[in-house]
């Protein structure tokens, strides 16, 4: 049996293409053993746990522990869209980070916390993996932005 949600990505192309997500429960199965069913349709059909997918369809499913990671990355992937500048990156002083900030470069880091002692600013960065560390600079230090985020610390 599958029960599931869909909704609608729009390809490279531009076309519409309707996604149906869902649990396909087997005999057997419960818990961490269920798989995550995602169904690609160029028809809207609703989800099923047939074995096949029908002409045109594509099917995946994965275990619900690997779609937990593919719904964090697409929630990174929207926030990441949301929050992108327009304008490109912006470079700003150290004593001007805010939580959130993001800053430029191969591998992006965001803005955990910041705090200003004298002449020095105290940047707590958080790495895509989670890892987080402290970095002390000179107040008027330029850091280039990938996404600033509006409003004030």
């Amino acid at each position: 049996m599958m029960a599931g949600s869909g909704f609608t990505f729009t390809d490279a192309d531009g076309h519409d293409v309707p996604v149906a997500v869902g649990i396909a429960v087997a005999p057997g199965e419960a818990g961490a053993d269920a798989r995550v069913s995602v169904t690609l349709s160029p028809t809207t059909p609703a989800p099923s746990s047939a074995p096949s997918p029908p002409t045109g369809e594509v099917r995946w499913s994965c275990t619900p522990a690997a779609a937990r990671e593919v719904a964090a990355a697409l929630v990174r992937a929207a926030e990441e869209a949301e929050n992108a500048s327009a304008e490109g990156p912006v470079t700003v002083r150290a004593d001007e980070l805010r939580r959130g900030d993001v800053r430029d470069g191969e591998r992006p880091m965001t803005v955990d916390g910041a705090r200003t002692d004298g002449s020095t600013a105290h940047i707590t960065w958080k790495s895509v993996e989670g890892r987080t560390w402290t970095q002390s600079y000179d107040v008027n230090t330029a850091i280039t932005l990938r996404r600033r985020l509006p409003g004030t610390r």
